[in-house]
């Protein structure tokens, strides 16, 4: 019995394939555009999830912005159009009524949001800068890189209002000779001297923390003295404990902070939020079903065309029923015969596999070439895990198996002297 390696097997193959050149390639072609669409459809998903987890990756992804507005409806005998503010009490009221939370960072800023920021002056140079007051909280939340020799705030400086602050690299670039280092030196803010105790590297946070490389933190507590706003709170930045439905969270922090303000239950203007946990539920619901779709795209394109190749082989042994008849007259078997077809069927499957991977391969490696210094764009690394890839190289041998049976049954199906005699 002939193994699949012997030499007259697949010359025979071989002679079969150059007999039909064109519909070869064509069906071919086929099969491998199912296969090279689900790897580029799949890349192009990834990338996508990809891009948008490096642009978020550090803020806690289950987390969300809350601010106030102004009301829409009256309530509780204030008129429409009340202007209300987020108090720090009211955070250990979440914290106690909402255990799904896990950390809750009070911010405050003078800069950004249509209002002018802080007037600093360092000797000759000066500029207007985005103050946020901050508390430690927000180095977990919210991770803030600090070049070596710095600190970020801590709770001593919280506790005494210490006048410190850490500022951006543009901060630095644009308030000091590049042959000073900040550390320790004194900056002028609002006519009031601060020591700068750190400088925060800037990452683009795809506006998760609405940063830029301009901005200055201060003591939360030093903030609210210098700019006499007691207890009042800019926005909150509210992080949940992991594989919960922030979401949800959202609901109840609105509905805690309606009841503590006495706002209209049914009012939604009157407080605003940006939840970065239903926004990455939803790319990822995204990526996913893209995912899922070139899947189908695929599988659907890819048995169209072995269906095909099946259909070559068919007209294949049509045409070839006098020769095949011949060689079962001298001796060969029924497997041989069958063997011969069938693995026909799998080399044209798992060639066109191939290429459709190749190509697949290239083009995502195009397009992270193209994307790879678009900032604007959220899109990093279109790859297609290596499994992904084998398990549907897989399938498609299977499937090329699978449909070389019919060619082949059909083959030896027929008697040697009835074959001899087609015409």
């Amino acid at each position: 019995m002939k193994s699949i390696f012997d030499r007259d097997i697949w010359q025979e193959i071989f002679g079969s394939i150059s007999q039909n050149k064109l519909r070869t390639l064509i069906t071919i072609i086929g099969v491998l555009w199912g296969i090279f669409l689900y790897i580029l459809l799949s890349g192009i998903a990834k990338g996508v999830d990809n891009g948008f987890e490096e642009r978020f990756e550090r803020i806690s992804s289950n987390s969300l912005f809350v601010w106030t507005q102004s009301t829409s409806i009256p309530y509780g005998g204030f008129k429409i159009d009340r202007s209300w503010n987020i108090k720090l009490k009211d955070v250990e009221s979440l914290k106690k009524e909402i255990p799904e939370i896990q950390y809750i960072a009070p911010r405050i800023q003078k800069g950004n949001f249509g209002s002018q920021g802080a007037y600093v002056i360092n000797g000759n140079r000066s500029g207007t800068y985005n103050i946020y007051g901050d508390f430690p909280i927000l180095k977990v939340v919210s991770q803030k890189d600090i070049y070596d020799g710095g600190r970020f705030i801590n709770e001593l400086d919280i506790k005494q209002q210490r006048k410190v602050c850490v500022i951006g690299e543009r901060t630095q670039k644009e308030l000091f000779s590049d042959d000073v280092n900040p550390i320790g030196k004194y900056i002028n803010i609002n006519s009031i001297y601060f020591k700068v105790i750190g400088i925060h590297k800037f990452i683009d946070e795809g506006g998760g923390s609405f940063a830029n490389d301009g901005d200055i933190h201060v003591p939360f507590s030093t903030f609210k003295r210098l700019y006499n706003t007691g207890d009042v709170v800019g926005f909150l930045l509210i992080a949940g404990y992991e594989n919960i439905d922030i979401i949800k969270v959202e609901e109840k922090v609105k509905k805690q902070l309606k009841k503590i303000h006495r706002l209209h239950p049914e009012d939604n203007r009157a407080i605003g939020a940006f939840n970065l946990g239903a926004l990455f539920t939803r790319i990822k619901n995204f990526a996913n079903g893209m995912s899922f779709i070139s899947l189908i795209i695929g599988v659907a394109t890819i048995l169209a065309g072995v269906i095909g190749i099946g259909n070559i082989l068919l007209i294949s042994v049509k045409e070839r029923t006098k020769e095949i008849g011949i060689r079962r007259a001298i001796g060969a078997s029924p497997n041989h015969i069958r063997k011969q077809i069938i693995l026909e069927s799998v080399f044209l499957t798992l060639i066109a596999g191939i290429i459709g991977i190749i190509l697949g391969a290239f083009i995502l490696y195009l397009i992270n070439t193209a994307t790879q210094n678009l900032e604007d764009i959220p899109f990093t690394n279109a790859t297609v895990p290596l499994n992904y890839i084998f398990v549907a190289l897989l399938m498609m041998v299977g499937l090329g198996t699978l449909i070389g049976f019919i060619p082949a049954e059909k083959a030896i199906s027929t008697k040697p002297i009835d074959a001899l005699r087609d015409e």
